[in-house]
């Protein structure tokens, strides 16, 4: 069985977010850029499954700018089998059809690599960090017609009956679903923890063939349909102040917040 796992590239979560001067989006230029936190458990957890034996191969998947390649390499340095890169910057649409991959384009592009591939799991992260989104996941489920287990905090194949069972956080606390493979996967934070990448691996990986797909190749037209019209950062806010007294925290709720 093929496990293909999509990974996206966005702003490392360490970095201190930065809003353009015309307000059109945030700044990504010199700006350290990492595979999406979620993407890397997705991709650890398909590792994982494969290291059990119960895959033979593990697919990294990427749509984007050239840049995704680097994020594509990670995953290779992490395990991955074989990369495929889906170029956007080289569509014959708009060269803002780069910047606004929305989650129905990535499920559609997904769905044409599972057509081609034939892998018996998906897995996504939940959501990306720089869209928080949480939709593609559940996107690709229905264009695939697959069974789907979002929010996954625990994973277990069973090969013989080829059913994956999914434990997954509510509100209400654990619910657990039984599905049919193929099915779409998507993670949660507790699921794992990442593998970190070996200097072996990561210059095995460099020298790696990744392949390149166009919009073109696979037949899918992207159409923006959301327009961004203004990003603006959080109003300022006052630092925390620590109180003494129970008399202080009241006084001050009272008097200077006017909350009470």
């Amino acid at each position: 069985m093929k496990i293909m796992v999509a990974v996206k590239r966005v702003i490392d979560y360490a970095v201190k977010i930065r809003v353009k001067s015309d307000k059109t989006g945030v700044e990504m230029n010199n700006v350290k850029m990492s595979m999406n936190p979620f993407c890397e458990i997705a991709l650890e957890e398909a590792l994982r499954i494969k290291e059990a034996g119960f895959a033979t191969e593990v697919i990294a998947v990427s749509m984007g700018p050239s840049q995704c390649i680097d994020t594509l390499r990670t995953g290779l340095a992490m395990g991955a089998d074989r990369a495929i890169h889906v170029d956007t910057s080289t569509s014959s649409s708009s060269s803002s059809a780069t910047t606004t991959l929305n989650p129905l384009s990535v499920a559609k592009l997904l769905k044409k690599l599972v057509d081609l591939e034939k892998p018996g799991l998906l897995i996504l992260g939940k959501q990306a960090i720089d869209d928080d989104c949480n939709q593609t996941g559940q996107m690709v489920a229905g264009l695939l017609k697959w069974p789907q287990g979002t929010f996954a905090s625990k994973v277990i194949l069973d090969k013989e009956k080829q059913v994956a069972t999914v434990e997954r956080e509510v509100d209400g606390g654990l619910e657990t679903l039984c599905l049919d493979l193929p099915a779409v996967i998507t993670t949660d934070l507790r699921l794992n923890q990442p593998r970190y990448a070996t200097l072996p691996n990561i210059m095995k990986a460099k020298s790696k063939v990744i392949k390149k797909v166009t919009l073109e190749e696979l037949g899918v037209e992207i159409k923006p349909d959301l327009e961004i019209v203004q990003v603006t950062e959080p109003p300022k806010r006052k630092a925390g102040v620590i109180v003494s007294s129970v008399d202080e925290l009241i006084d001050k709720l009272k008097n200077e917040a006017h909350v009470i």
